[in-house]
């Protein structure tokens, strides 16, 4: 075995990509993240798995940030996004797309990510790190997912949630041939 670097990586990359298009659209929606670490940390997700935008709302802050492109590996400068004050027009919109709207937040009624049927155009809500998803806008969504946590803590950090489900997402197209056999 050996590691791929330079352009046997990017050949690998890339036939990969050819063999195993993107099947879903994907927009993330950023509800109150205030730390540009997780904002620089989701714009590097949105690279790695070909979201088709980013929508950063209410307190999450925006590039040009020097922490978020720090983070994101300047990937902040080619992933789709755009900021808007408030969610409320954006959802809509996105909805009258063909969105479904869902929430990635432990609520009442949401479903383990493994059990949801994705559609094929999904837009993902996160909110802020403390206090999640805010009420006004859990009650703009269709349906509410979460990841499962078997330890002692209540949830995983807002970015780390969102590449679970992100790559959750991108992986159901594929076909799954046994390794190692």
């Amino acid at each position: 075995m050996k590691q791929l670097r330079g352009t046997e990586l990017k050949r690998f990359l890339r036939d990969y990509k050819r063999a195993h298009p993107p099947t879903r659209e994907i927009v993330a929606l950023l509800q109150n993240v205030e730390y540009a670490m997780n904002v620089g940390s989701v714009f590097r997700l949105a690279d790695g798995c070909a979201l088709n935008q980013l929508i950063l709302s209410g307190i999450t802050p925006a590039p040009p940030h020097p922490t978020i492109t720090k983070v994101a590996r300047d990937k902040d400068r080619r992933v789709p996004w755009r900021k808007v004050e408030s969610p409320e027009e954006t959802i809509a919109a996105l909805r009258a797309q063909g969105y479904r709207i869902c929430a990635l937040e432990l609520t009442d009624n949401a479903v383990p990510y493994v059990e949801y049927a994705y559609p094929d155009k999904v837009c993902l809500v996160v909110g802020h790190e403390d206090h999640g998803v805010p009420p006004h806008t859990l009650a703009l969504c269709d349906d509410a997912i979460f990841v499962p946590m078997y330890g002692k803590g209540q949830s995983l950090n807002v970015h780390v949630s969102l590449a679970v489900v992100c790559y959750y997402i991108r992986s159901l197209a594929l076909t799954r041939p046994q390794v190692g056999a």
